[in-house]
């Protein structure tokens, strides 16, 4: 049995990797857990996916009688034993040092180690393989007397207690995990319209690039070809700006497409729908053109509302693309990804996104900024407030230079991914903020920003890698529905984060890139836990470490492009 008869799940304010927000922490609320079962029933639901080779902690607080759930931190199992001490050590830091950062004291632990048997394998052998590392977790949490009262190994469908070793109450076969959705806390989660994910793997492999041989090589071609002829545009006076327009034009005729088909509820069926809905042509552009981060940051405002759910299959099908020596290139569309997921409210694929990011490429920026700032607990509106001023100032400008000029902005009259219609009657494409497809943007500091996620140090945790599972993605042969339209495509065109505990406050600063004058503007982004106009749940931290994936990119800084293979791109953000 557990060293704790009862615990009753709440996490306050604490850091948590639930999707669920709110409503997950009042589901825990109105649940008691009284044995050794649920407790290992129960860590999906903790989590909002089920979690795969992976050592967890979740952190308990006294209340009365009762414990009562706090902050729920996951990292890889590492491969290798020897790094199984630095990983423990770094699990129970993060999380005890969040915790206490947010002003609620750990007064226990529940540890979880999970790992699936090898094939011919059994569950019981994984169990006595993981106990030192069982042992490990133990004394880390001891040294910062925080006790672990229940330490459980979860394979093959049945789970085994570390601190018990009573034969009639958990047996040396171990004990079967209960059904599906039949524990007390399924049916609250059920009831509150809580759903659990899949696994880590089946999540990654939404994002993952392409390996069937044919497609890849069809891609990859597609991608070096558009390459070749994207270079010497970005060497002209005006072709950078030529560039972000025509790839804003090719991203909002994409969006369309992707807002006209309803979403499908099988993952697997609906990624092999989106992907037939781009030609190869067309995602070499997207994907080069993104590497701007001014033309990022205009994209990144498909983020709510019905522009978003469109935008985050865009997000992932262009993901699935950087195929080969294209890896790198993949930390843009990851990045967006990870900031819809956040901006509508599934921090877990949010945190996959922005870590697959991070192993594409460690130095991209803007990954870092918003994986910090999901494990901060901050409140994504603010960022979505800085964006929505942004848009409105671009379309705005856009407005009064066709004024000045004696006519409407073309492509006005909408937002996002829809089209005006000029008094021709002919649809226009409609770039995010409606800016006119007409009107230059000057990708140096014509209204385009960076965002900087500002934090107050105060203390980090050294990250040890440490290996995750794995999930293959198999290409299907691209068809695109309908062919190509009228405008071409833009012609030529885990290191997962250590576990940072650092910062307590935050702003998000935006300023002109390219080195335009002016002040910068600043909006002030609270923790969850602070009342708030969108507030979504309480703060959660995140200690997830991923093994990095190799890939060659071009070499150049913001907004350029530089060699289409074996360099690397450094950019700001």
């Amino acid at each position: 049995m557990t060293n704790r008869d009862e615990i009753t799940g709440s996490s306050g304010n604490e850091t948590n990797e639930t999707s669920g927000g709110d409503s997950a922490d009042s589901v825990l609320r109105q649940v008691t857990l009284r044995s050794t079962g649920e407790l290992a029933d129960a860590l999906p639901y903790l989590l909002g996916y089920r979690p795969e080779d992976s050592m967890v902690l979740v952190a308990l607080h006294d209340s009365g009688d009762h414990g009562r759930f706090g902050g729920r931190a996951r990292l890889g199992i590492p491969a290798a034993s020897s790094d199984w001490q630095a990983a423990a050590r770094q699990l129970a830091l993060g999380l005890v040092t969040g915790s206490a950062r947010r002003g609620s004291a750990v007064t226990g632990m529940v540890a979880y180690v999970c790992e699936e048997p090898a094939p011919g394998g059994t569950g019981r052998a994984v169990m006595e393989r993981l106990r030192p590392l069982a042992q490990l977790l133990r004394t880390e949490c001891g040294k910062l007397d925080v006790p672990v009262v229940e330490a459980l190994c979860l394979s093959g469908g049945r789970y085994w207690s570390y601190c018990c070793s009573d034969e009639h109450c958990c047996p040396a076969e171990g004990r079967p995990m209960g059904l599906p959705g039949t524990s007390a806390l399924a049916a609250a989660a059920t009831y509150a319209g809580l759903r659990v994910r899949g696994s880590l793997g089946e999540m990654r492999v939404r994002l993952r690039p392409w390996e069937g041989r044919e497609a890849v090589a069809a891609q990859e071609t597609a991608l070096d070809e558009t390459a070749a002829k994207l270079l010497p545009r970005l060497v002209e006076a005006d072709g950078r700006s030529e560039v972000a327009e025509r790839t804003m034009r090719l991203a909002a005729r994409a969006h369309r497409r992707y807002a006209a088909e309803p979403p499908r509820p099988d993952p697997l069926d609906a990624d092999l729908r989106d992907d037939a809905l781009l030609t190869d042509e067309e995602a070499a552009g997207l994907i080069l053109g993104l590497q701007d981060r001014a033309t990022r940051d205009r994209a990144a405002e498909w983020m709510e509302g019905t522009e978003a759910d469109p935008a985050l299959r865009l997000w992932r099908a262009l993901s699935r693309r950087c195929v080969g020596s294209y890896g790198e290139h993949a930390a843009p569309p990851l990045t967006l990804a990870g900031w819809v997921a956040w901006s509508t409210g599934d921090d877990v694929e949010a945190r996959e996104a922005l870590a697959m990011a991070l192993a594409a490429d460690p130095g991209y920026l803007f990954a870092r900024l918003l994986h910090r700032a999901i494990d901060e607990g901050l409140d994504p509106e603010s960022v979505r407030s800085c964006l929505r001023e942004e848009r409105a100032r671009r379309i705005g400008a856009a407005a009064g230079r066709s004024a000045a000029g004696g006519a409407p902005p073309e492509g006005s009259g909408g937002g996002g991914a829809s089209a005006g219609a000029p008094s021709g009657g002919t649809a226009t494409e409609q770039p995010p903020g409606g800016a006119s497809v007409g009107d230059p943007v000057d990708g140096a500091g014509a209204g385009e920003f960076t965002a900087a996620v500002a934090t107050v140090p105060d203390e980090s945790v050294a990250g040890a890698r440490g290996g995750t599972a794995s999930a293959a993605a198999t290409a299907p042969a691209p068809r695109p529905a309908g062919g190509p339209e009228d405008e071409p495509g833009v012609p030529g065109g885990g290191t997962s984060p250590e576990a940072e505990a650092a910062g307590q406050t935050a702003a998000v600063e935006l300023a002109p890139v390219g080195g335009a004058t002016g002040s910068p503007r600043s909006c002030r982004v609270p923790p969850r836990g602070r009342p708030h106009g969108n507030r979504r749940g309480p703060g959660r931290a995140d200690a997830r470490l991923s093994r990095p994936r190799g890939g060659g990119g071009p070499a150049g800084g913001p907004g350029t492009l530089g060699r289409a293979r074996g360099g690397r791109r450094r950019e700001g953000m």
